[in-house]
C-alpha cells in the first residue's frame, strides 16, 4: 500500500495537476494584484493641483478624476476674493500625493463676519482711518461741520445714519465721518462754481471748509460726471456769507 502510495505521488499524472495548479495559483495572484492596483493605483504618485482662487463647487470634476476626498475645515473671509472660493488647502500645491488623498481646505465665507462699531467721537481723522482699518470697517465719505476741534470726528455715520459704538455691524461695512473744520463760525465767501462739474466744485468747496448740499440734473442729462453747473444755492451774487461746514446746493446740465 505504502510503496503504490509513493508511486503515485511521483506519478507523471501527479506531476502534472501539481504544476498546472501552481500555475493557476500563480496566475491568480498576478491578476489579483493587477485589478487591486488599477483601482487603488498603488504607488502612483501625482502632483497635487492649485485648489486656491477656485470656488468650491467648481471641484467635482477634479474629484472624480482623481479619486480626491475634499473636507473643508476651515472658513475666513476676505473682501477681496470671491465668496465660497478656495484660500487655504493641505497638503500644499504640487505636494506629490496618492490618489484617494483626503484634502482639507479653508474656503472664503459667504458672509461676512459682525464686528463692534468703534467709538470715533473725539478722536482725530488719521486714528479714526487706523482704528476702522483695525476692524475691517472702510472710511467713505467725509464731511466737515463748523467747530473748534480742527479734524476731530463729531459724529460717524452707516448708511446716513448715525451709528452708535458697540452696534454691530458687517466686517468691510462703509463708515462716513463729519469732522470739525477748525474754523468754528469764521465766514466765508460764497465761491462761483458755474460752469465745472461737479467733482471740480465738490474739491473747491472742500478747501473752503463747504459742503456739497443737494444735486440736481435737468432731465435728459445722461453723463453726471461731464454735466456742468449752471445754477448753485446760494448764488456768488448773494450778500449771505456762508460758515465753515454749511452746504451749496448744485443744478447741472
Amino acid at each position: 500500500m505504502k510503496a503504490t502510495k509513493g508511486y503515485f505521488l511521483l506519478s507523471r499524472t501527479f506531476l502534472m495537476n501539481l504544476a498546472i495548479l501552481a500555475v493557476v495559483i500563480i496566475s491568480c495572484f498576478f491578476i489579483i494584484t493587477a485589478v487591486l492596483n488599477n483601482f487603488t493605483h498603488h504607488g502612483q504618485m501625482i502632483d497635487l493641483p492649485d485648489f486656491t482662487g477656485k470656488k468650491i463647487d467648481k471641484l467635482d470634476a477634479i474629484k472624480d478624476e482623481n479619486n480626491f476626498i475634499f473636507k473643508v475645515v476651515d472658513s475666513l473671509y476676505d473682501s477681496d476674493k470671491a465668496p465660497g472660493t478656495v484660500l487655504d488647502q493641505e497638503p500644499a500645491p504640487k505636494s506629490k500625493v496618492k490618489q484617494n488623498r483626503t484634502i482639507y481646505l479653508t474656503i472664503n465665507s459667504i458672509n461676512p463676519p459682525d464686528v463692534k462699531m468703534p467709538d470715533l467721537i473725539d478722536v482725530s481723522y488719521r486714528q479714526a482711518e487706523s482704528i476702522l482699518m483695525s476692524y475691517g470697517l472702510i472710511t467713505g465719505e467725509i464731511t466737515y461741520r463748523s467747530d473748534l476741534a480742527k479734524n476731530a470726528v463729531l459724529e460717524q455715520r452707516y448708511k446716513n445714519s448715525i451709528i452708535k459704538p458697540g452696534k454691530m455691524i458687517p466686517k468691510g461695512s462703509v463708515i462716513d465721518l463729519v469732522l470739525g473744520d477748525g474754523f468754528g463760525e469764521t465766514e466765508i465767501i460764497i465761491p462761483d462754481l458755474n460752469g465745472l462739474t461737479k467733482s471740480e466744485a465738490w474739491s473747491i468747496l472742500k478747501r473752503a471748509n463747504l459742503n456739497v448740499g443737494m444735486v440736481f440734473y435737468d432731465k435728459g442729462v445722461d453723463d453726471t460726471l461731464n454735466a456742468k453747473i449752471y445754477r448753485q444755492n446760494p448764488s456768488p451774487d448773494d450778500a449771505d456769507i456762508l460758515k465753515a461746514g454749511d452746504s451749496v446746493d448744485l443744478f447741472l446740465r
